[in-house]
């Protein structure tokens, strides 16, 4: 994590170590909020890990549900969840057979948002279809844009007007060993 001003407190992991040994989660207090970077764990092929992934999304919202009401919390990261079957190019094909988007792990999701966090980038663009930030390497997938929505920038809702730009940046790629993933980015008025 690169910032200009140096945070309060850093944190790394939830407190679990079943999860905290992978570096999925760094969490830096500032002033006036909290910053969290996250890597959700995959829930694997055949959905071997589903289990887990549900242990880990509850641990996940007791712990920013916490930090929100002490500040406002911003979540930046690869979540891995296609919230809604308009966040990837098939859904009929995937649903609950392939890590992401499961109702287990789409359910967290809305549990994140029910408890009073926004998906800044879907709250900005609700119609918006075929914009991703994920392909696999299989085939060529990104060429025809057979992709997933599954970075986010997730906030507390009271900092939604604050918001002055969210943006998914699908035309940065990677080289032939870039990532998979591409860069999105949020100015945020605090």
């Amino acid at each position: 994590m690169l910032a200009k001003e140096m945070p309060i407190n850093v944190t790394v992991g939830l407190g679990n170590k079943d999860f905290d040994e992978f570096g999925r989660y760094i969490e830096a207090e500032y002033k006036n909020f909290f910053f969290i970077s996250v890597y959700v764990p995959n829930s694997g092929s055949g959905l071997v890990n589903l289990p887990a992934r549900g242990r880990w999304d509850q641990l996940f919202l007791t712990r920013v549900i916490d930090l929100d009401r002490r500040k406002p919390v911003i979540i930046a990261g690869d979540m891995n969840v296609a919230h809604q079957e308009i966040d990837l190019r098939n859904p009929d094909s995937n649903r609950n057979k392939t890590a992401g988007f499961t109702d287990q792990e789409r359910e967290a999701f809305t549990r994140l948002l029910d408890a009073g966090f926004v998906d800044v980038w879907r709250s900005r663009n609700p119609d918006v279809a075929e914009t991703y930030t994920y392909w696999s390497y299989i085939g060529t997938r990104r060429a025809k844009n057979i992709g997933w929505r599954l970075d986010y920038f997730v906030i507390s809702e009271r900092l939604l007007e604050k918001v002055v730009e969210c943006e998914i940046h699908s035309d940065i790629t990677g080289s032939a060993h870039g990532s998979d993933h591409c860069p999105l980015s949020l100015i945020i008025d605090i």
